[in-house]
């Protein structure tokens, strides 16, 4: 969890508190192993039960990639947005706008940036997605520090 800026100043930051992340590492977990339990508990037919196998497999290792993906945080900086792995998430100069109505499609707890440009798909659930033109942050996230840092981007958006 440590970032080194190379020569830009951390404006904002935003992280996973331990209570919700165990909470929503809990809860899809719960969820996979439940399915894979009824699977052989009260086994259906066999499209059913190898059915609820995989959606229960499944939610195991999104509760793993949860896991793994909430260590992390994410920083604002005067250029851009990253994770504290130095991943890029946008750049500042290329957000067009950022939504953070109760009304948005947006993470829990968070906001939508718009971009100009499209960039690659990419998910660290609970903490961000990005698809095409758009790039959600929140989930996991308490809600004063993600607020914070959507005005911290709206200021350095608008005109």
């Amino acid at each position: 969890m440590s970032y080194a800026p190379t020569d830009d100043a951390v404006i904002a930051t935003l992280q996973a508190t331990p209570v919700r992340r165990i909470f929503a590492y809990a809860a899809v977990f719960v969820l996979g192993a439940m399915l894979i339990l009824l699977a052989f508990v009260q086994p259906p037919a066999l499209g059913w039960q190898v059915f609820l196998i995989a959606l229960g497999a499944g939610a195991l290792v999104v509760a793993e990639l949860l896991r793994r993906a909430t260590l992390l945080g994410l920083v604002l900086t005067e250029d851009a947005l990253r994770d504290t792995a130095g991943r890029e998430l946008a750049r500042l100069a290329d957000v067009r706008a950022i939504d953070r109505g109760a009304l948005a499609f947006k993470p829990s707890n968070g906001f939508v940036l718009h971009l100009h440009t499209a960039a690659p798909r990419s998910w660290a659930p609970g903490l961000w997605w990005r698809f095409g033109k758009r790039v959600g942050v929140g989930g996991v996230t308490p809600s004063g520090p993600a607020k914070f840092m959507a005005e911290q981007i709206a200021m350095r958006v608008t005109p």
